[in-house]
């Protein structure tokens, strides 16, 4: 996440909400619809055998199109993808990040 910080914050305009937005977005008064595509990225990255077509049917239900629903996991897989292929080749974060102070 703190490598897309800039576009985060020309998002959002709140060095609050991006700190809660980091550290619990559940908690930062975001709208449902936003909420539940977070949720659903979430349960993708963490537990993909769990998922079921009920994950997409929220999904809908909270307006996104079925292009929209196949962005979003195509975003989420590549986004899992090459985190997946920093780690295997032990890439380490970039120092001034917390992630990386955290590791060091």
């Amino acid at each position: 996440m703190e490598s897309h910080e800039p576009d985060l914050r020309a998002e959002v305009h709140d060095e609050a909400k991006v700190f809660q937005l980091q550290e619990d977005y559940r908690r930062a008064g975001l709208d449902l619809p936003t909420a539940g595509l977070l949720d659903f990225a979430v349960k993708l990255t963490l537990s993909p055998r769990e998922m079921s077509r009920q994950d997409v049917d929220k999904l809908r239900s909270l307006g996104f199109a079925d292009e929209d629903i196949l962005d979003a996991v195509q975003m989420i897989g590549y986004f899992n993808y090459i985190n997946r292929v920093l780690d295997g080749l032990g890439a380490q974060p970039e120092p001034n990040m917390r992630y990386g102070q955290r590791r060091s």
